[in-house]
């Protein structure tokens, strides 16, 4: 989906990943599209760039993705040189062929997303914000709340097919998960322990814009030392933790996450001996004082935080039967697998498409002389 509401976890929870894959380019932008271009110069509407088996796709939603992708790239206001703005359209086109046969297989099946699917993905992704907080977040990333939906109904769309035509035959069994840990167990050892930690971070540090739901900032030590006791107490009197960190957290890393920052090594825990002496002496569930975030270089205090102790994993070698491990392998080869099948997948259904790149043509002959 085009339209990111949520920001990504930047740490994995998981100290059990062996070797797993992640995927984390677009759904279609690692394949290369075979587009068929014909010697001679058909009539089409200068508003259509492309069709796939005779459905047009539209000059003003290649230019509407174009600036949305633009935006998000450029970290300087420069305009691109014709080079590279014609090298980001025909990427863009591509994404939108491929979302149109997709589409094309799942109105086939009788798969498209209803409008009741997306009405209730659009409420899952609204319940964290009020009214004027997602008009905010809407505004601030040039999307309408008609691009929302129109971006769901795709996402959802293809989440069913490939539900559907891939996910619903994969199967890993016992003797699999057995066979990857005997082969592998060397991933299951931790060689020290972990800590899986969230924090609340507030800091005097200026920021270009707000990373929590309340656009909460503090600007001064005076209000950061006011703004974290106040969170504290907060705390104190059983109010979530999660909940207070993603409404008024400053770490843009962990905030949106509810502060949760992953896995970290006991040895990376002794570069802070004051954090790692006060999280050692925490059970699960467990919060610290309010401590000082020192400046690496200075060691001068340049904010305060609050940290949570989820859980604690000793080092040493995990057995096959611990159930984080069970679970961690399956993921694995389900996602490899089913990764597999889907480059396979994507490959068949364009093959069978017929697909007409207007805009690849008119590149090609403009460049080619």
């Amino acid at each position: 989906m085009r339209t990111e509401m949520k920001e990504i976890v930047l740490s994995s929870p998981k100290p059990f990943q062996g070797r797993v894959i992640f995927y984390a380019a677009p759904l279609f932008a690692a394949a290369v599209l075979v587009v068929a271009v014909a010697g001679c110069n058909r009539g089409h509407s200068a508003d259509v760039v492309a069709t796939v088996n005779g459905h047009a796709i539209m000059k003003t939603d290649m230019e509407r993705l174009y600036k949305a992708q633009l935006g998000e790239a450029q970290q300087q206001p420069q305009q691109p040189t014709q080079e590279q703005a014609d090298s980001l359209r025909l990427n863009v086109l591509k994404e939108l062929i491929d979302e149109e046969i997709v589409d094309q297989r799942a109105v086939k099946m009788n798969l498209t997303a209803t409008n009741e699917e997306v009405d209730a993905k659009l409420a899952e992704l609204k319940a964290p914000y009020t009214e004027e907080q997602f008009d905010q977040k809407l505004k601030a990333g040039n999307h309408t709340l008609d691009d929302v939906r129109h971006d769901l109904r795709r996402s959802l769309t293809q989440e069913k097919l490939l539900n559907k035509e891939i996910n619903s035959k994969i199967t890993v069994t016992d003797s699999d998960v057995s066979n990857y840990f005997n082969q592998h167990k060397a991933e299951f050892n931790l060689l020290e322990t972990q800590y899986h930690l969230a924090q609340i971070q507030v800091t005097s540090v200026p920021a270009p814009q707000p990373v929590n739901l309340q656009g909460s900032k503090a600007t001064t030590d005076d209000e950061a030392k006011k703004k974290i006791q106040a969170l504290k107490n907060r705390l104190d009197s059983g109010e979530d933790f999660g909940t207070i960190a993603m409404n008024f957290s400053e770490r843009p890393e962990t905030a949106p996450n509810g502060g949760d920052m992953g896995f970290v090594a006991e040895s990376q825990m002794h570069s802070d001996p004051m954090v790692f002496t006060a999280v050692t002496k925490l059970k699960a569930g467990q919060i610290t004082e309010i401590l000082p975030l020192l400046d690496a270089q200075s060691k001068k205090t340049m904010g305060y935080a609050i940290y949570k102790l989820i859980s604690r994993e000793p080092a040493g070698q995990r057995d096959v039967n611990d159930p984080r491990v069970q679970q961690a392998i399956r993921q694995q080869l389900r996602d490899g697998r089913s990764q597999l099948l889907k480059n396979a997948f994507f490959e068949m259904l364009r093959d069978q498409a017929k697909v007409e790149n207007f805009l690849a043509e008119q590149i090609f002959k403009n460049d080619a002389h």
